[in-house]
């Protein structure tokens, strides 16, 4: 399986068409839906899990010094009833977009090989982009610490 690059800073965004939970609803939405808009799209690993939690949390509890800055979605691949439990167990004020099938992941190049007692498997690796309005990556943060993580995308977004 060849696997995707990153996208750079500079080149515009992968496309997709994926489906959204925002609290209890569902909706369908492509990033071409966004354009004219700053978008961050951060991918973790997995719900309810110590690391992605943190991370989420930490996106949470400083939601009011991003949320006019930015459209923020998590994005994973977990299912649509993860993600439903996942926002209502840790109030997530952001949406979480469903990518089952890893399509977004492997076109933004953070579905790889990841290694853990020696075990070597395949997983998302923990990385935000943040899209500006001409659909361009403005900023990657690569392998985020899920503990300062939200400090650096609050730097980005200024």
């Amino acid at each position: 399986m060849l696997l995707a690059m990153k996208p750079k800073v500079g080149e515009m965004a992968p496309d997709f068409r994926a489906t959204v939970v925002d609290g209890e609803e569902e909706s369908e939405l492509s990033l071409e839906d966004l354009r004219g808009e700053t978008v961050v799209l951060v991918f973790y690993p997995k719900d309810n899990t110590p690391g992605c939690t943190i991370q989420a949390c930490s996106l949470r509890d400083h939601w009011d010094e991003i949320k006019d800055k930015a459209r923020v979605y998590g994005v994973s691949a977990d299912g649509v009833v993860s993600h439903k439990k996942f926002i209502a167990k840790k109030r997530l004020p952001y949406p979480l977009i469903v990518d089952e099938d890893k399509q977004i992941a492997e076109a933004y190049g953070v579905w790889v090989q990841k290694s853990m007692m020696g075990k070597k498997f395949m997983g998302i690796e923990r990385s935000t982009f943040v899209i500006g309005p001409d659909g361009r990556i403005a900023a990657v943060l690569e392998k985020a610490s899920p503990l300062s993580h939200t400090e650096k995308l609050s730097k980005i977004l200024g």
